[in-house]
Parts: C-alpha cells; structure tokens; sequence
C-alpha cells in the first residue's frame, strides 16, 4: 500500500471521504419496483431524500415498462427539493420543527390514500426529515382531545434539546400523530401498500424512520411515549397526555417495506476510499450514538489506543448520530460539538498525527448552515490565537461559532439524502 499525503492535506482527504460517503447514500439504481398493479399507482413521501427518491422510482418503473405513470405527492424540508417528472408533485415544508405546510402535506397524503382503490398501489418513499416535514396532529373527531400544530412544535423542541436519541424522538412523535406509526397504511387499506426507505436511524428499523407512517408501530401503547418524556424531562400538559393515551396506534397489515440505503453503505464507501488513499480503514460502527461531547471523548479515547499500537496510517470511521443536551445560548450543532469535544481530550502529544472531521450527510449539522466541522493538528492553536476559549465555547454550544472564525467548517449545499452522521479520524 504507498503511503498517504501528508497531514498538509488532512482538510482535502476528510472532505474527499465525506463527499463519497454522501454519494454513495443516493437513491438511484437502489429500487426495484413492484409487481404492476391494475389500477393507478399512488406515490407519497416525505423526508430529505423523498423528491430524489421519487426520481429515482418513476425512472425505475419507466425502464421496468410501466403503462400506468406514477402520480402523487411528496413533502421534503425547505431546500432539499429535486426535480421530478409529471405527475410528482414537491412540497416543501418546515424542519426540525412542523409548520402549516408539513400539516397541508399530510393532509394531502392522507386524502390521496383514502381515495385510493384496492386495485391501486400505493408507494410511500420516506427517508430522515419525514416526521416534521409530514405532520398531522391527533385530534378526536368529536373535539373531545387532540393537540395543535403549535403544541406539536413545542414538544418537538423540547425533545429535540433535551439529547434524546431519534428513536425515542420518533416513539413520542408517533403517539400524538394521525399519520405516524401506521396510520397511513390504514387510511389506504385495502390498497397494497409498499415502502421504500434511507435509513437514517441507528440499527436501521425501517419503523423508526421518519416515524413509520406506513409500519407498525414499535409499541402501540401509551406508557412508551411517556415514559420517554419523564426520562428526558420533557413537560407533558394535561391535554397531551390525554391524547397520548386515547390516540391508539392502529392494528395493520404491513406491506413489504424496502430499506434501500443504509449508514453502512455510506461507511463502506468511505473505507474503499481511504484504503485508496494510503490508510489503513477501521469501521468502528454505523450506530454510535450519545451526547456529543462525551462521544468526542470517547473517539479520542480510541484514537489514543490505536496511535499506540503503531500499526501505520489509519482511517477509523463511524457512523450512528450525536445528540445535544442544549445548555447554553450558542448555537451547537452536534457533530461540531463531537469535533470540539474531540480535539479537547485527545492527548497533546498525539495532535500533530491526527485529523477528524465530523459532519451530517443530509449536509445540515442541526439546524445551521453547515454539514459539520473538521480537526487538524493546529485547530486548538488557532482558537487560542483568536482569543477563543474552546472549552467555554463547548460548555456554552458554540462549536458553531468558534468553527466559524477559524475556517474549521465544513460547508456544503443540501444533499437531498441522509444516512446519519460521518465521522472519520485519521492517523499518520
């Protein structure tokens, strides 16, 4: 194997593996469709890759000689639109937080699955950004309970800053939904429904993403959502919790649902990539998860064992998704924080060999501007030059921030994909 640039170019090869993680998280190519139907067929979707991903399916049924012409709607955050053909029409909605556009968006879906004949098929694409970009509060239809748009966003941000994982996340929003946790499949019933989906949760149960409108819901009942809430401090009002517990999740028949892009995917590309490159790749897992601090400090933790063994140039690589438990007044996001956190605990001796980057494919760490930030040897020194304290900045998370005034960003536009967070730290 020759051996890799120098640690010069550390800011070059850590964009270069990330850019080709992010591309091999693309729907296209990935989906086989299924058997005809006799009747039309009906496409919904929601999430950061649905625009792309129903591309990508109409292409599909045009090269597998479909007759009838996929026709329907899908609903994606602002900024990650993509062209589609006749008949597919984008939306674009809030995100992380719903607003009246994700409401009209499930509104819409709803409608069209209702409507929808046994005859016909339903195709429902769904990747991460889907529970905000697609939302329809639970309401009784006699008024008796039910939550408002306005209630939704507050737990939405309350859950978001309190560090819970997605999967909790998901389980909570699914329990105030009239379209999650399978409630779609059961307004289309009797239509055959099918899913296809990019995983964008750890472990890759196509029933968390984007909170499963068309699957069964993990837990139907109502224990599981509030006891999410009281271990993450989440305040539940009196009329939430009787939503909670009144808003049963319904009983369905799943159709087949298609995982068509994984974290792992992404990782393996980003290993080849490396090898490459001269180093020596190490997939550490496709699911770390954890405040981004204490998992900053835990990689270098690793880093540290593995510059110890003096085996030659590494790329230790993983995926999975770093939380944040908002403290501060700064404006985070996690995996600038995991980066911070990093260059923080790794060993002074070992930073003239080591470079790391951390950053979201869906190219948005949080909700800022950014996919993420990256590490080198004289990271921490230029904070100091600037008059930064790096770890007041962390305690108050500004990562964003500090990153910004040292060039440590790394910026890109949306990708219309996401399968979670990249990390990967190089040894020299």
């Amino acid at each position: 194997m020759t051996a890799p640039p120098g640690i010069a170019d550390a800011p070059r090869l850590l964009r270069r593996l990330f850019d080709v993680a992010v591309a091999a998280a693309g729907p296209e190519g990935r989906i086989t469709p299924p058997h005809e139907p006799s009747g039309a067929v009906v496409t919904l979707g929601a999430g950061k890759a649905a625009a792309r991903m129903a591309a990508a399916f109409v292409e599909a049924t045009r090269k597998a000689g479909w007759r009838a012409a996929p026709r329907g709607v899908v609903s994606v955050p602002r900024g990650y639109g993509w062209s589609t053909p006749a008949g597919i029409e984008v939306m674009e909605a809030g995100h992380p937080a719903p607003d009246t556009a994700s409401v009209e968006a499930a509104n819409r879906a709803l409608a069209a699955a209702h409507a929808a004949r046994a005859e016909d098929l339903v195709v429902f694409l769904i990747s991460g950004g889907a529970s905000a970009a697609m939302c329809a509060p639970a309401r009784d239809p006699g008024g008796a309970w039910g939550v408002s748009l306005a209630q939704k966003r507050a737990l939405t941000a309350e859950l978001l800053r309190s560090g819970a994982p997605i999967d909790a996340i998901n389980r909570v929003r699914q329990a105030v939904s009239a379209i999650k946790g399978g409630r779609l499949a059961a307004a289309a019933a009797p239509a055959r429904v099918v899913t296809y989906a990019i995983s964008d949760v750890p472990g890759d149960d196509p029933r968390l993403i984007g909170s499963g409108p068309t699957l069964a819901a993990l837990e139907a009942g109502p224990d599981a959502a509030l006891s999410i809430c009281a271990r993450y401090g989440v305040s539940v009002s009196a009329a939430m919790r009787e939503t909670i517990e009144r808003n049963a999740c319904p009983e369905i028949v799943e159709g087949p649902c298609h995982v068509i892009v994984r974290p792992a995917d992404a990782l393996a590309a980003a290993a080849v990539e490396a090898r490459a490159m001269g180093f020596t790749p190490v997939i550490l897992s496709d699911a770390l998860e954890g405040e981004a601090r204490e998992l900053g400090a835990t990689l270098a933790a690793r880093t540290a064992r593995e510059a110890a063994a003096d085996v030659g140039p590494l790329a230790l690589i993983s995926g999975g998704e770093a939380t944040v438990r908002v403290r501060g007044a700064g404006r985070g996001g996690p995996n600038a924080e995991c980066a911070l956190a990093f260059a923080l605990a790794l060993e002074p001796a070992l930073r003239a060999r080591v470079a790391a980057i951390a950053c979201d494919t869906d190219g948005r760490d949080g909700v800022l501007g950014a996919a993420g930030a990256w590490v080198g040897p004289e990271t921490l020194a230029a904070l100091a030059k600037a008059g930064v304290d790096a770890r007041a900045a962390l305690d108050n998370n500004d990562a964003y921030g500090i990153f910004a005034a040292v060039g440590g960003l790394v910026e890109t536009e949306p990708t219309r994909t996401n399968v979670n967070d990249f990390r990967c730290i190089l040894i020299w």
